[in-house]
C-alpha cells in the first residue's frame, strides 16, 4: 500500500470511528439513514416481484434482536414488513404438531416477515429449562432441517441470525435494565434463569448449529457486543442477500383540494378535544 492509500485509509477510519475503536454517532446515524433507504427499495422489490422471505432472530438475552428489528421495521410498511413475536404456547397448541403455528404466520407473495425468536424455542429455551421431553426434542432435531427444506422448495427466502454476545456484555446489559424503570420490563424471570445457565445454552446452541447449520440454509452469526455495528453490519448483510432494483415510484404531485363550497363546520364545542397540558 502506497503512502496515499495508506493516508485514505486513515482519513476513512477517522470519519468512521473514534480513538476508543467506537463508531462516531455522526457516520452511524448517517449510515444507518442510508441503508433504511436501500431498505424501503427492498420492500417495493419484494411487494413487486411477489416474494416470500421469513428472517429468524436468535441469540442470547439482551443480545440486541429487539434493537435490530426495530431499525429494519421503522421506516417499512407494516402490511409488507411484519414481525412475529409468538408467546407461550395454548394448552391447544401444545397439542398440535410443533411447527404448526409458526406455519399459519409465514408470508404470502409481496411479504416478509421477521421472527422475533422462532421454532429455534425447543432447542434452547424449551429444552434447557425442561419445557419438552427428551423424545420431542430429539425428533425435533431431526425434523428442521427437512421442515426448512420444505419452506425452501415452497419458494420461500429463508435466512436465520444468530446474535453472540459475551459473557461480560450480557451481563452489563442486564444490570443496565435492572437499574433503568424504562427498560425493567425487558427482564423476565425466564431471563433471568437463562442468566444462571449460561454454560447449559451455550452446549444447546452448539448441538442445534451442528444439526441446523446446512448448506442450504445456514446461519450468520453476528457479532452483537457493539450495537451500532451489530445494526449497520446485520442490515447490510440482509441487503446483500437481494439482487434487487430501485423501483421507488415517481416523485408524487400533491393534487388540489376541492373548494369548500356550501360546506359548513360544525360548531369546535361540539367536540371533545385532548387537553392541551403542553
Amino acid at each position: 500500500m502506497t503512502q496515499t492509500e495508506e493516508s485514505n485509509v486513515q482519513d476513512v477510519r477517522s470519519e468512521r470511528y473514534k480513538k476508543n475503536g467506537k463508531l462516531r454517532k455522526s457516520f452511524y446515524e448517517a449510515e444507518l439513514r442510508r441503508l433504511q433507504e436501500e431498505l424501503v427499495k427492498l420492500q417495493y422489490w419484494i411487494k413487486e416481484k411477489g416474494l416470500k422471505v421469513v428472517v429468524l432472530f436468535e441469540g442470547r438475552d439482551a443480545a440486541g434482536k429487539g434493537g435490530v428489528i426495530k431499525r429494519i421495521t421503522e421506516r417499512l410498511n407494516p402490511r409488507i414488513c411484519r414481525v412475529e413475536a409468538l408467546g407461550t404456547p395454548s394448552d391447544r397448541e401444545k397439542t398440535q404438531w410443533y411447527f404448526q403455528r409458526y406455519v399459519d404466520r409465514l408470508p404470502a407473495a409481496g411479504e416478509m416477515v421477521l421472527f422475533d425468536r422462532s421454532w429455534y424455542n425447543r432447542a434452547g429455551v424449551e429444552h434447557v429449562m425442561g419445557f419438552c421431553t427428551e423424545e420431542e426434542y430429539q425428533e425435533f432435531l431431526r425434523s428442521c432441517p427437512e421442515f426448512e427444506r420444505m419452506l425452501l422448495r415452497s419458494g420461500i427466502i429463508l435466512i436465520k441470525y444468530w446474535f453472540s454476545v459475551s459473557d461480560e456484555e450480557q451481563e452489563r446489559r442486564f444490570l443496565d435494565r435492572i437499574d433503568d424503570p424504562t427498560k425493567r420490563w425487558k427482564l423476565s424471570p425466564m431471563d433471568l434463569e437463562s442468566r444462571k445457565r449460561w454454560v447449559a445454552y451455550s452446549k444447546a446452541k452448539d448441538r442445534m448449529f451442528a444439526h441446523t447449520d446446512t448448506k442450504q440454509c445456514p446461519w450468520y452469526v453476528v457479532n452483537a457486543d457493539d450495537k451500532k455495528r451489530a445494526r449497520l453490519n446485520r442490515i447490510h448483510h440482509l441487503l446483500n442477500q437481494f439482487d434487487y432494483e430501485d423501483l421507488t415510484p415517481e416523485p408524487i404531485s400533491l393534487p388540489t383540494r376541492q373548494d369548500d363550497i356550501a360546506y359548513v363546520r360544525p360548531p369546535m364545542d361540539y367536540q371533545t378535544f385532548v387537553p392541551e397540558e403542553y
